[in-house]
């Protein structure tokens, strides 16, 4: 920094859950990072990234509801089936180059 020149300081600020959630929200919807979000809304980058962070681990320590357990459920059925298709493909493309020889 240059001699003489001095940076005032910004006074504390409290903020709300809200808004603490709010800008989780905004961060996750807009797709910006923490820190473009941070300097858009003029917070402090390292404090929207812990937000972010405790939102996530939040987030993760909820038990499923029965839907999103119902859609797991489905989903892994859905894995298993275009499992084996692939593997049926593999069987065939392999065949069938043998056969082409």
């Amino acid at each position: 920094m240059a001699e003489g020149v001095t940076m005032a300081k910004r006074a504390r600020r409290t903020l709300t859950d809200e808004f603490k959630a709010e800008t989780v929200r905004f961060v996750r919807e807009s797709g910006k990072s923490s820190r473009a979000a941070a300097l858009e809304l003029d917070l402090n980058e390292n404090a929207v990234r812990e937000w972010v962070r405790r939102a996530d681990e939040a987030k993760a320590s909820r038990p499923l509801s029965k839907v999103d357990r119902d859609e797991v459920q489905q989903l892994q059925r859905k894995v298993r089936v275009l499992r084996m298709e692939r593997d049926i493909l593999k069987k065939a493309t392999a065949f069938f180059a043998r056969e082409s020889r």
